[in-house]
């Protein structure tokens, strides 16, 4: 019972703080502290309800345990990452991502790819990926290439649409203004054209990278070497081993959150002119 006592004291205390906190000006400090206390203000909770209520480490384990076995567990964790991040995830976003803003721009100059080749983007993005990883798996091996491979046909199409749309967003006026210039395509497309599409692009670079992670560790429960995420997942589970599945849990959402912030800072720093960054702490 203490422990329950102890979960509710946590969340009328962590309800308070932010209260108060969010009812002051925003600053760094306050756009910190409150999703932070927040978080620690969930993992208290957790820890007293299922020590509270004597909930089983197989069903859902303490954030101690999770904690213990991360720190006892560097290790592994270390090699599933390299293996599926830095190997299938990175790999295959950089020749996704890249290969999509390449084909944006040849949309872009011959409209007859426009016509015939978003309409097939449409249709390969709805393909779920368990349908498409388990073939990859087949053509690239169960190395990390084939996870590379998944996730480039999962970060290619939102790439594509948001750069192609990115390219279309400026105005009559603004491109009429440049062939006053006798500006070319080429030219109108750096100086004009480009930096316009920045938001875009940089919005379809944030949505490929969840997708990125997403695709690595699912395309390992269809075949991977004994290391990886996915791999290490789905064989913990089989081993009723949760503290060690909910510890590769904390690495992905890390990595992902990681991912994601710096793509956003350089989004900010590169695109501070635009309205959409105007305002933001």
């Amino acid at each position: 019972m203490s422990w329950l006592v102890f979960g509710f004291l946590a969340w009328i205390g962590g309800w308070w703080l932010n209260h108060v906190l969010s009812h002051r000006p925003r600053t760094r400090f306050t756009g910190l502290a409150v999703p932070v206390i927040f978080g620690l203000t969930v993992v208290v909770i957790w820890e007293s309800l299922v020590r509270g209520l004597e909930i089983s480490p197989v069903l859902l384990p303490p954030p101690t345990q999770i904690a213990a076995t991360f720190a006892a567990k560097t290790h592994i964790l270390w090699e599933d990452f390299v293996q599926t991040v830095l190997k299938g995830a990175l790999t295959g976003y950089v020749l996704g991502c890249g290969a999509a803003f390449l084909m944006a721009i040849a949309v872009d100059r011959f409209p007859f790819l426009k016509r015939g080749l978003l309409p097939v983007g449409n249709f390969v993005a709805a393909l779920p990926i368990i349908g498409m990883a388990p073939i990859l798996v087949m053509w690239f091996g169960f190395d990390w290439q084939s996870k590379a491979a998944v996730v480039v046909v999962m970060v290619f199409f939102p790439m594509l649409v948001n750069t192609v749309e990115g390219l279309a967003d400026t105005d009559a006026m603004q491109r009429d203004l440049m062939r006053t210039y006798a500006a070319g395509y080429w030219k109108t497309l750096l100086k004009l054209r480009l930096p316009a599409a920045m938001p875009f692009i940089f919005n379809g670079l944030k949505i490929a990278s969840t997708l990125a992670l997403i695709g690595a560790i699912v395309a390992e429960f269809f075949g991977s070497p004994i290391k990886g995420m996915g791999f290490r997942i789905s064989t913990s589970v089989g081993q009723l081993a949760l503290d060690l599945v909910w510890a590769e849990i904390v690495v992905a959402a890390i990595v992902g959150s990681a991912f994601y912030g710096g793509i956003a800072l350089l989004e900010k720093a590169l695109t501070f002119w635009h309205p959409s960054q105007r305002g933001r702490a």
